[in-house]
């Protein structure tokens, strides 16, 4: 873009909305660095720098990388929010989930493992992250 610098044309990119309409099916994986929104059915990974909404009609079935992401509709397969997941009272999830922060709206239906508000690594000798809570302990 003329008279433009990479930061403007960056942060102009964020600001795009990528929408699947209702009655498209997308078979292959989805990446963008804006927001997403799916009314169709995608068969395959979305990955989004930014926002991702599955909304009432919408499938995904495949993996879910965003960075916030609102689920109105149906997803089988894991979700990794790197800030805030909200599951409206008519979501469906068959899957895991990795988040930061969580909204689960009574209604919402959840199938799965959730890791709230950790960074887990595992090497390979690892076989599973055990996420345990800290009980403040009293003096007796």
């Amino acid at each position: 873009m003329f008279g433009k610098n990479k930061e403007e044309e960056a942060s102009a990119a964020l600001r795009v909305m990528n929408q699947f309409g209702q009655g498209t099916t997308i078979n292959g994986d989805v990446s963008t660095e804006g927001d997403v929104r799916i009314d169709g059915k995608v068969v395959g990974n979305v990955t989004s720098k930014s926002k991702t909404v599955v909304g009432a009609t919408g499938i995904i079935e495949g993996d879910i990388l965003c960075q916030n992401a609102y689920i109105d509709g149906r997803v089988n397969g894991n979700i990794e929010v790197t800030d805030l997941l909200i599951l409206s009272k008519t979501a469906l999830v068959v899957g895991n989930i990795k988040i930061k922060k969580l909204v689960v709206e009574e209604g919402a239906k959840f199938t799965g493992n959730c890791i709230m508000g950790l960074s887990v690594a595992c090497t390979e000798n690892e076989e599973k992250p055990v996420a345990r809570p800290k009980y403040a302990q009293t003096a007796v």
